[in-house]
């Protein structure tokens, strides 16, 4: 077996379909295709189920991929054994992040961290809602609920709150907000429903029944904008909301308190770019941790 074919096979398994994979690996379709028909002529089996969405492997392509997945992981650490005699960083690594966290929090100090190491590629993606760490989609996830499947090391790294917010212009215009029948007719700006990828985002049920319609937005981003744009009120993490000073909490008594966990496919924990990248947002989250948690002025704390 060669070990580009075992490489192409990785990127199959871990993309579910053959165009996914080239793009991955920088190659036309029919390459994939070609090299996946040669393992399978060099295994004397079949590893792939072909279908119209896609592929999925066969009981030999499950098999396959562990050993694939174990001889990728000694291949990369032994690239790093071969380097040790540069102290230079270098290679890539990918973190996935929830985008409230990814673009307030973690983009700018990663950017500089990047800078400081010319050699490591970072690359920031969002969290989607379908994401697996066991299949080497990201080598590092910022999560808001503890991992608990597959060969993974998890830390926690922050408790954060999220509190309920509107634009000083809103306020201005449609009046105060000091108690719960305030909300009376107001915009609810909050997540798509359907598209969480956690029970523990749905911070706005309580909210539900008090306010006069929905604008779901799936980004943090989004949800920001709406509600600084004056249209109504949203739940939104006080590690953002302080980045705006336009922003005003009310009812300040009533807050959300959810945790993030940081998370690495234990084989490639181990390798030097990706701890190296572990312990700078560990560092980084834990010196900022006075950000993350807004200190409630009653008693209505929820926590997942």
């Amino acid at each position: 077996m060669r070990w580009d074919h075992i490489q192409t096979f990785l990127a199959v398994a871990r993309a579910g379909q053959f165009l996914g994979a080239a793009r991955k690996l920088r190659l036309d379709q029919t390459t994939v295709s070609r090299q996946i028909a040669r393992l399978e002529r060099d295994t004397g089996t079949d590893l792939v189920e072909r279908r119209k969405d896609g592929i999925c492997l066969t009981q030999a392509g499950e098999r396959l991929l562990a050993h694939a997945e174990r001889m990728e992981t000694e291949a990369l650490h032994g690239e790093e054994d071969l380097s040790e005699r540069s102290t230079a960083l270098g290679g890539e690594v990918r973190i996935g992040a929830p985008d409230g966290i990814g673009n307030y929090v973690l983009a700018p100090r990663l950017a500089a961290f990047g800078a400081r190491h010319r050699d490591l590629v970072i690359q920031l993606v969002p969290l989607p809602r379908a994401f697996s760490l066991s299949k080497r989609e990201a080598d590092i996830a910022v999560t808001v609920d503890r991992p608990t499947q597959g060969k993974l090391v998890a830390a926690k790294l922050a408790d954060y709150s999220v509190s309920l917010y509107a634009a000083r212009g809103h306020l201005d215009r449609e009046g105060p907000i000091r108690r719960r029948e305030d909300l009376e007719g107001r915009m609810l700006i909050t997540y798509v429903e359907d598209l969480t990828y956690s029970a523990s985002l749905d911070y706005a049920a309580d909210f539900e029944d008090a306010t006069a319609g929905r604008f779901e937005c799936a980004s943090v981003v989004g949800q920001v904008e709406a509600i600084r744009s004056g249209i109504g009120v949203g739940l939104v993490h006080d590690a953002v909301a302080r980045q705006f000073p336009d922003l005003h909490c009310v009812l300040p008594e009533v807050r959300a308190v959810r945790s993030y966990w940081l998370a690495a496919h234990a084989d490639q924990r181990g390798l030097a770019r990706v701890d190296a990248v572990w312990r700078f947002i560990m560092g980084e989250t834990r010196r900022a941790r006075s950000l993350f948690l807004r200190e409630a002025a009653g008693a209505e704390t929820a926590r997942a």
